[in-house]
């Protein structure tokens, strides 16, 4: 609130009107130990125009990325956004408009939702989507929670590949710890899953194996082999996929996926510093009572006239809490809104060539990065698609120092998010950065190299052969 109108009076009358005389008192129910003892650290009070002087100069101190060339990856992206999706996205009936209790009341916000679904089925090769989830990571663990519902009441562990972004791992164990579930690590060879190693964690125990598709290295994993070891030994395919390589990919769909996530960001969505973002979840008709969240379907009235209804609500707000599929209260109505209104502006030809287009672009940043002496490719012979890992003479830290000056937002410290990855600079590059935007990062970097004696950082432990796949996307292949 920008203003706080209650007196002393007027607390002392609330106060009174609820039978006690402390604001404290309200909080009784939580014990001594959990309350703060000590007023907050707060600065002596200030007038509104100070106050606002002082944010103001702290808000001065931000550099937008979008404002700038962004390499910046690792699960969120500077993609495009064609101007007529903030103009309609923004328009007062979407932005005023709340979720939707009475539904069938709000057909044009249903609407836009069952657009929304028959989209990401489009996108993902599935049968039935739900009208979206926070983000990709809640996305994730609720792909897996599904996945655990539908599986035989033995199949309890949920083998995770080790491709997937480590941000959705914790999620994930966040959504199990107290749960008789069991997550079980698969190995690394080269930058992709080791399909031996696999075939031998997954068995029947196993309710569903959780792959990235590209993974968060930015490199395909073998998908038709992944989900071919699954299916021998009954278990589950769970996918969460970059929406934009889809523009080049197949559907995991095509390929025999049970469950399809990802987080929609890529679609339309602005970085905005970290959210609000947009999850969705796509799976087989013949699972959609196991679904979280909601599903808007299309029906005829009484005198045959098209309309939408809320099909299955099966959230906790709605039905007994007992055999709700998950206390996600939400589906981002306007975030999904924003999204599809960015992929009917894309059509699938727009899809695909942003795709080209990004895949083109890393290629042509990862060649001149690998010419930069004592920089090289982390998977070389690996495939990927718009996100590539480099091993650096010099930490990632000072290169990202060294762009940030340079008005540039570098790639991501990937040891920030995996130990076991410290040392490697993730770059990711979309289809807005240019040709001179490339150039001009890689001048910084080399500049920096130049000035420093070029100590190698430390080679990764050896996780496997090194897979021997070709290193080009095959561009115009599904």
């Amino acid at each position: 609130m920008t203003y706080i109108p209650h007196t002393q009076d007027d607390i002392q009358a609330m106060l009174a009107a609820v039978g006690v005389s402390r604001i404290e008192d309200l909080f009784g129910a939580i014990p001594e130990g959990l309350r703060l003892a000590r007023p907050l650290d707060l600065p002596p009070a200030e007038s509104e125009i100070e106050v606002l002087r002082d944010i103001s100069a702290l808000a001065d101190r931000n550099r937008a990325a979008g404002s700038r060339s962004s390499f910046l990856g690792g699960g969120i992206y500077d993609h495009a956004i064609p101007s007529v999706v903030p103009a309609l996205a923004g328009r007062s009936e979407f932005v005023t408009s709340y979720t939707p209790y009475q539904a069938e009341i709000s057909q044009g916000v249903l609407q836009t939702i069952y657009e929304f679904q028959t989209m990401v089925c489009e996108l993902t090769g599935m049968e039935a989507a739900n009208a979206s989830l926070y983000d990709g990571g809640s996305a994730v663990a609720e792909g897996a929670m599904m996945a655990l519902r539908l599986a035989a009441d033995d199949r309890h562990r949920v083998v995770v590949l080790p491709g997937v972004n480590p941000l959705y791992r914790r999620v994930l164990e966040t959504y199990v710890e107290g749960l008789p579930v069991q997550v079980v690590d698969a190995r690394m060879d080269g930058g992709a899953v080791d399909l031996t190693d696999l075939g031998k964690r997954v068995s029947s125990k196993t309710a569903c194996v959780l792959v990235q598709y590209p993974n968060w290295l930015g490199n395909l994993e073998p998908l038709t082999e992944i989900i071919s070891i699954a299916r021998e030994r009954g278990a589950r395919v769970v996918v969460s996929l970059d929406p934009v390589a889809m523009g080049l990919l197949k559907r995991p769909g095509d390929l025999g996926a049970d469950i399809v996530v990802g987080e929609g960001q890529s679609l339309g969505i602005p970085m905005s510093g970290g959210g609000p973002y947009l999850g969705f979840l796509a799976a087989r008709m013949k699972d959609i009572r196991q679904m979280p969240g909601r599903i808007v379907g299309a029906t005829v009235d009484a005198e045959g006239r098209r309309g939408y209804v809320l099909t299955f609500q099966t959230r906790e707000q709605h039905i007994r809490r007992a055999r709700a599929t998950s206390n996600i209260c939400t589906n981002q109505a306007l975030v999904a809104l924003t999204a599809t209104i960015h992929m009917a502006a894309l059509g699938k030809g727009g899809l695909r060539e942003t795709a080209v287009q990004c895949a083109q672009k890393a290629r042509y940043a990862a060649e001149r990065l690998s010419a930069i002496p004592g920089f090289s490719l982390a998977f070389p012979g690996v495939p990927f698609f718009k996100e590539f890992a480099v091993r650096t003479p010099v930490r990632p830290a000072v290169l990202n120092r060294a762009l940030s000056k340079a008005g540039i937002v570098g790639g991501l410290d990937a040891g920030t998010l995996d130990k076991k990855m410290k040392g490697l600079w993730l770059v990711a590059v979309t289809e807005k950065r240019t040709r001179e935007e490339i150039d001009r990062m890689v001048d910084v970097v080399s500049a920096v190299v130049s000035k420093r004696k070029l100590t190698p950082t430390l080679a990764l432990p050896r996780q496997g052969g090194g897979d021997k796949r070709e290193t080009h996307l095959p561009l115009g292949r599904g």
